[in-house]
């Protein structure tokens, strides 16, 4: 997904996001840090105003409510806070 952000936006923005997905489970293709809850993924990420919704089908139409919900409270003004805002451990 990092990627496909360095391709979409920049490379710059994609560093500044850092890894999406993931825990940070100490495995080959999930390494650390530990997050405690999926990577940037439908939460607010280290770039402003830039949200990341992605998956399957089901995950997709799933989580969307989730994210608008966030999206709808935040306009409205209503306290939203995430489980943590952490920094961008990626290396390009």
């Amino acid at each position: 997904m990092n990627r496909y952000l360095a391709e979409l936006i920049s490379p710059e923005v994609a560093d500044k996001v850092g890894k999406v997905w993931g825990l940070g489970s100490e495995t080959p293709k999930d390494p650390g840090p530990w997050e405690g809850e999926l990577r940037n993924m439908w939460k607010p990420t280290q770039v402003e105003n830039l949200w990341i919704h992605g998956g399957n089908l089901h995950q997709c139409r799933h989580y969307s409510l989730y994210l608008a919900l966030q999206l709808k409270a935040r306009l409205a003004g209503i306290d939203t806070p995430v489980y943590g805002l952490a920094p961008s451990f990626h290396t390009a």
